[in-house]
This record gives C-alpha cells, structure tokens and sequence, in this order.
C-alpha cells in the first residue's frame, strides 16, 4: 500500500531541482521583493559585491546562501554564482527584477519536461509604474536575455568590467512570460543609471586599451543609435519619454568618448 506521504516522496525525488542566483551591490531597498517572487526555487544564492547595507540580512531571512568579496570583472562574479548552484536548472535574476505568478508557472512547467537546454524570458522594463515597450537598446535596457539554464552549459567570458558575453552549449528556447524589470523609479533615476553607465563604459574601454573612434565616426554612431531607437525600435511610441531614450542611446559612445579622455588627462 502507497501513502500520500510516500507519493509525495516519490514526486520530490523526481522533480527537477531549480536554484535562483543572484548578484547583488547595496539592493536592501529591493532585494526584498525579488526574494518573494523567487518562493517557488529549491534554493537561493546571493553573492554580495563589496555590500555596506542591510542586503545580506534581508537574504539570510530568505534562508538564501550568500557569499561576500570583491569583484571587478562581473563576468568572474556572475560564474562565481552559477558554480555555486546545485540544481539540475538556474535561474540568474537582479534584485530590481520580479517573476511574475504566470511566468513563475511556465519555469516550473517547463523545467520539468525539458531536456538540458537554455530559456531566453522577455524583459519587460518599467520607469515607476509604466511599462516602457519601445526605444531601449542594449545600453540601456535588454529586451530579452537568457535567464534560465540548465546546470554546467553557460560560462561567463571574463573580459569586461560590465555586461560580459557567454558562451552557451546546447539548445536556446524561448519562454512566453515577461519577467518584470523595475529599472527605474523615474526620469531623474534613468538620468542617473545613464552616468554611471557611461562611467563603466568608460572604465572598460580603458582597462582594454580600447582604440578611440574619430570625430566622425562618433558623429556617424550618434545618428544611427538614435534613428535607431526611436524608428527601428519605436521609440516614438513612447512619446516625448521616447525621444528623451533615442537621445541617451546615441549619446551613450560620445559621453564614454568624453569620459575616456577626462581619465586619460587625468593620469597624465
């Protein structure tokens, strides 16, 4: 005779595991949320990157596996997280990103018939409490990514000081839900998240001795980022919003540009 405990037992031995990875920099103001949506995972790890806040306390109430250290290459911290993961599948979230009950579903769905392979989920990036759809490059918002994958296929190329490449062994799918991005609370924030992203473009330009483009191929690079983001990407479906984005896509090389040569006088 079975009993429902033993049934219970039989289905947890089979189902697949899935663990939720985490990078993490002075997020207590939202890590929080992010932990909540995560309440279907096996397991949950933070790796803290040089944290002066209250984030390490909010994950350890979540039971979440933390890690401290210092990390300037994020490809080397981003690796870190995945080999820490024991789970046959791993999902990679940021702290201002939620799943959603509908796309918490489909992970769990789809982990369990699937063979090893990758997922790309949609992002779906909010300024406060709109959902910006249209004008975001990869500068300044990714509109898909791959966040779920199964166990040893991704690696993290250790090259870049910000959003390195990977490589990825196997089959790519795609999922059908959006994970919610929260990228920013509003103009002013998108306005600051601009700086510092040109700040690290900077930096990474430098720390690869990377060759300066001329005046005019700036001026080519700026009218093209802009005609696309606000025409091929629809940016004008957003409004004056949309053209404020155009505008910080294409001035995205020249502000690095600018920033690489304050640096370089700098250490003269």
């Amino acid at each position: 005779m079975i009993f429902i405990s033993d049934v219970n037992f039989i289905f947890l031995k089979f189902m697949k595991k899935i663990s939720a990875v985490i990078v993490a920099h002075n997020e207590e103001k939202k890590i929080r949320d992010c932990l909540r949506s995560l309440d279907f995972v096996n397991e949950i790890i933070v790796v803290l990157d040089r944290c002066s806040d209250n984030t390490k306390e909010i994950a350890l109430e979540f039971k979440a596996k933390t890690i401290e250290g210092v990390w300037e290459i994020e490809g080397v911290r981003r690796n870190l997280a995945l080999n820490m993961a024991s789970s046959e599948w791993i999902l990679e979230i940021d702290c201002d990103e939620r799943v959603s009950p509908e796309l918490k579903n489909e992970i769990l769905e789809v982990t369990k018939n699937s063979d090893p392979c990758y997922y790309n989920v949609a992002i779906a990036n909010y300024i406060g409490k709109r959902w910006v759809k249209y004008g975001w490059l990869r500068t300044l918002g990714v509109l898909k990514r791959n966040s779920l994958s199964y166990r040893g296929l991704k690696k993290y190329d250790e090259d870049k000081l910000i959003h390195p490449t990977y490589k990825c062994e196997g089959v790519i799918r795609d999922l059908k839900n959006n994970l919610i991005h929260l990228v920013d609370d509003d103009v002013a924030d998108l306005l600051a998240r601009f700086n510092r992203y040109t700040n690290w473009k900077a930096n990474d330009m430098i720390f690869k001795n990377k060759k300066l483009p001329n005046l005019w191929q700036l001026f080519l690079t700026i009218k093209w980022r802009f005609c696309k983001s606000y025409l091929f990407k629809k940016g004008y479906k957003e409004g004056t919003l949309g053209v404020l984005i155009a505008l910080l896509c294409a001035l995205y090389p020249l502000v690095a540009y600018l920033k690489v040569k304050e640096k370089n006088n700098e250490n003269r």
